[in-house]
């Protein structure tokens, strides 16, 4: 959970410093373009592009592995066991964990289940019985 809140900060922290820098070297370029005298830039021209860029492409692919990673998860067969509270009767399912949707769920073998008001749903990993 901090990791997470840290990368935040940082990526905040380093857009911020990359358009202070964007925003300086644009001023410098003024400058010179109307002959007045300038200090000596702070970075290298060009550092501050390439690390727009080197950021821009270190986002897209924390995206792509975010996205990767949700469809993996949705993917993930689980054991789905529904509980009768009155009989206290299991019957037991497979499906895919993006399958479940609150009451119902659709089988690996396609089969739509909706739950009645006395029926109970736990999901537990595949494998794993009672």
């Amino acid at each position: 959970m901090f990791g997470a809140m840290f990368w935040k900060i940082l990526l905040t922290l380093g857009v911020v410093a990359l358009v202070y820098g964007s925003l300086r070297a644009r001023r410098r370029a003024e400058l010179i373009a109307r002959g007045q005298e300038v200090e000596p830039p702070l970075v290298p021209p060009g550092l501050v592009r390439r690390l727009a860029w080197g950021l821009v492409a270190l986002m897209l692919i924390g995206t792509g592995v975010y996205l990767f990673q949700g469809w993996l998860e949705r993917r993930e067969p689980v054991q789905v066991q529904v509980v009768n509270a009155n009989t206290g009767g299991i019957v037991l399912y497979q499906a895919h964990r993006g399958d479940i949707d609150g009451r119902r769920f659709t089988t690996i073998d396609g089969r739509e289940i909706r739950l009645a008001d006395v029926e109970r749903m736990i999901i537990l990993p595949v494998g794993t019985a009672d």
